[in-house]
């Protein structure tokens, strides 16, 4: 299952690439091929054109990487298990783009396998999701983004997308500020073989929703990229990175995990914006659309009739 599912986010790096880089129309991704000393590595690709550049995204990463070795001390409680080797691989991304009418958009889809002295699998499990953070809101988008996330997954149980949904909502939750990161999506983890679900059924499921990244991400950026905008909105989009920021460092499981296993610190931290303002005590105008975004974020709703 490992080298298959390796080979999935191998592929499917190469085509997210030249689907963000077609919409982009001018940035291009740089390659990044790294090795960890303890065992593995990954292919880093990330673009960054900046607000000098032409194209659509001002900064973006999409990653793939299969560590393996000793699970260190730190995971091991998190786990609650004693000494143990492990594998993992998985494909992240996140991209930052220029304009503020079009969203952040972040990925991830992984899997990881634990063994015994032997080297016979005692654990395995998939996770991941993709979850989209805008601005400014645009209803239709929004409705769009999940109405795709839905249809991925109920080609394999009608149950997972009000699930994942809701594990989405409440993962993505800046709990010092009592805010949503963005609108959601998806977020699954510890996917494991049941009497339902075998791992070759969370291979499907996990794929299905993998190849449906483009089509939830791609129209939108369509619709939004030559949108005008202010220097006002600008500065709004970036009092909001921050607050994705702090998300990213305070909460975010993937970021401790990269850390914890002595992960590539460049590639980890990928998913931080170029250029982030934090203003004190910000707080939006009154029935603007900046606070139209906040009552949301603070309120997460249903996209979707269920």
């Amino acid at each position: 299952m490992k080298n298959k599912f390796y080979a999935y986010i191998q592929n499917l790096q190469d085509q997210i690439v030249a689907g963000l880089e077609s919409v982009d129309g001018h940035s291009k991704f740089k390659e990044d091929i790294w090795v960890r000393p303890e065992g593995g590595g990954g292919r880093t690709r990330v673009l960054e054109s900046g607000l000098e550049g032409t194209g659509v995204f001002e900064k973006g990463g999409v990653n793939i990487s299969a560590v393996h070795g000793k699970l260190p001390e730190s995971m091991q409680k998190l786990f609650n298990v004693g000494e143990a080797d492990f594998f993992a691989c998985g494909l992240s991304l996140v991209i930052h783009p220029k304009s503020p009418m079009v969203p952040t958009v972040h990925a991830n889809w992984r899997y990881f396998e634990m063994y015994d002295d032997n080297g016979n699998v005692i654990n395995s499990w998939f996770g991941g999701g993709q979850d989209l953070t805008p601005y400014y809101l645009f209803e239709e988008d929004a409705t769009h983004f999940h109405q795709t996330c839905k249809t991925a997954c109920d080609k394999h149980n009608v149950d997972f997308y009000p699930k994942y949904k809701k594990q989405c909502d409440a993962y993505f939750w800046n709990a010092h500020r009592n805010e949503a990161r963005g609108i959601g999506g998806l977020f699954f983890d510890y996917c494991k073989a049941t009497e339902q679900m075998e791992m070759e059924d969370w291979f499907n499921f996990v794929s299905e929703v993998g190849n449906s990244f483009l089509e939830a991400y791609i129209p939108i950026v369509e619709k939004r990229k030559n949108l005008p905008y202010t220097e006002a909105q600008k500065t709004w989009q970036e009092i909001r990175r921050g607050r994705y920021v702090e998300f990213n460092l305070v909460h975010d499981k993937g970021t401790l995990f990269g850390l914890k296993t002595n992960g590539r610190i460049e590639s980890i931290l990928m998913s931080l914006p170029p250029r982030v303002q934090w203003v004190y005590d910000h707080n939006p105008e009154a029935g603007n659309e900046e606070e139209k975004l906040v009552n949301i974020l603070e309120n997460p709703k249903e996209w979707i009739a269920l």
